[in-house]
C-alpha cells in the first residue's frame, strides 16, 4: 500500500530495515530487509548505527540511521515501514516525525492475508494476532490512522497525509524563507 501510494513522488524515499529473520520466498537482500545475524545487528545497535530497533515475533528490526540522516538533509521525506516498539523511539528522537498507524479492517481480516500468504505456521500467525491487538492498544501516540481495507482508498489516504504534512504553514513558512 505504501510503494503505491509514494509512486511518482520524487520528495519521498523508502527506508530499508535490516532484520536478523530469513528471508522468505521471493524476497532479496537489500530490497525488502537487509538480512544480517543477530550478532551483527547487535553490533549495530551497540555502535549506535539504528536509529530504531525492536524485537518481534523472536526476531530483531532496525533502521539504518545514516541512511535516514542523509535522505532528510537531502530534503527528502522518508518512510520507515515499522512496528510500534521502533515508532516510539521515533517519536522519542524526532518529535517533528509524522507517524502513520497502518491497520487492518478486523483480525479475522489480518488472519486471512497473513495465512494466504502460506510463508508462516500457525503458531507464528497466532503471535503475530496477539501481537497486532497489542499494538493497536498502545498506538495512541501516532498524528494518523489508515484502516487497510482497500489498498487503493488506503494509498490515496496515505497520499493526502503526506501533501497535507507538506502544506502545513510551519513547514511552508521556513522554505519560503530561506534564502
Amino acid at each position: 500500500m505504501v510503494f503505491r501510494a509514494i509512486e511518482g513522488r520524487e520528495d519521498v524515499c523508502f527506508s530499508t530495515s535490516v532484520t536478523t529473520r530469513a528471508p522468505r520466498p521471493g524476497e532479496v537482500d537489500g530490497r525488502e530487509y537487509f538480512f544480517i545475524s543477530q550478532e551483527r545487528f547487535d553490533e549495530m545497535v551497540a555502535a549506535g548505527e539504528l536509529l530504531e530497533h525492536a524485537g518481534y515475533i523472536n526476531h530483531s528490526y532496525g533502521t539504518p540511521r545514516a541512511y535516514v540522516e542523509e535522505q532528510l538533509e537531502k530534503g527528502f521525506n522518508v518512510i520507515l515501514d515499522i512496528e510500534i516498539q521502533g515508532a516510539r523511539q521515533v517519536h522519542e528522537k524526532m518529535p517533528e516525525a509524522i507517524s502513520v498507524f497502518i491497520m487492518p479492517p478486523s483480525m479475522g481480516e489480518l488472519r486471512r492475508r497473513l495465512e494466504g500468504r502460506g510463508t508462516e505456521t500457525k503458531e507464528t500467525i497466532d503471535a503475530r494476532i496477539a501481537r497486532a491487538r497489542q499494538e493497536i492498544e498502545e498506538a495512541d501516540f501516532y498524528q494518523y490512522l489508515i484502516v487497510n481495507d482497500d489498498i487503493d482508498t488506503a494509498a490515496e489516504q496515505f497520499r493526502a497525509i503526506l501533501t497535507a504534512e507538506h502544506c502545513r504553514f510551519d513547514r511552508q513558512l521556513l522554505c519560503c524563507l530561506a534564502e
